[in-house]
C-alpha cells in the first residue's frame, strides 16, 4: 500500500495584496500547495482549474464577495468537495450566521495568529476525507 505525499492543496482569497502573500507564504511554510485569488470571480476559476481541497476565503471583496463565491458553490454542489473556513475582518454574530448556512464550515476572524490559521485548515483537511467518502457510499446503496 504506498501512501500520497503530495501536498494539499489550498485556494486563499482575500482582497488585500499584503494578507494574500502573507497566508499563502505561511501555508507554503507549512508544506500546503497553495493558490491565491484577489476576489471572488477568481476564486471561482480556481475552484475550477486547481480543485482546492481546501479554501481561506475573504467576505469583503470587489466584484464577487465571500458570500457569492459560496452561493455558486452551494449551486454546484462544491461545498462537500472544498471545505471553506471564512477569514474576515467582520466578527459578528449575523455573519458568523449566515457564512455557516451558506456552506463554509469554519470562521476565523482577523487579526488571526498564524497557529489559529494552520490548526483550522488542517481540520477542514481531517475532515475533508470522510465527507467526500460519503456521496460514494450513499450512490452504492
Amino acid at each position: 500500500m504506498s501512501l500520497d505525499r503530495r501536498p494539499r492543496r489550498v485556494l486563499v482569497v482575500d482582497d488585500d495584496p499584503f494578507l494574500l502573500e502573507l497566508i499563502t507564504t505561511r501555508l507554503e511554510l507549512a508544506g500546503y500547495d497553495t493558490r491565491a485569488a484577489r476576489d471572488g470571480r477568481q476564486a471561482i476559476e480556481r475552484l475550477e482549474d486547481f480543485r482546492p481541497e481546501a479554501m481561506v476565503l475573504d467576505i469583503n471583496m470587489p466584484v464577487l464577495d465571500g458570500f457569492g463565491v459560496l452561493a455558486h458553490m452551494q449551486a454546484q454542489n462544491l461545498t462537500g468537495r472544498t471545505p471553506t473556513m471564512v477569514l474576515t475582518a467582520r466578527n459578528n454574530a449575523g455573519d458568523v450566521a449566515r457564512a455557516v448556512q451558506s456552506g463554509a464550515r469554519d470562521y476565523l476572524s482577523k487579526p488571526f495568529k498564524d497557529e489559529q490559521l494552520l490548526a483550522r485548515v488542517a481540520r477542514l483537511l481531517r475532515v475533508r476525507p470522510a465527507a467526500a467518502g460519503v456521496a460514494p457510499a450513499a450512490e452504492r446503496i
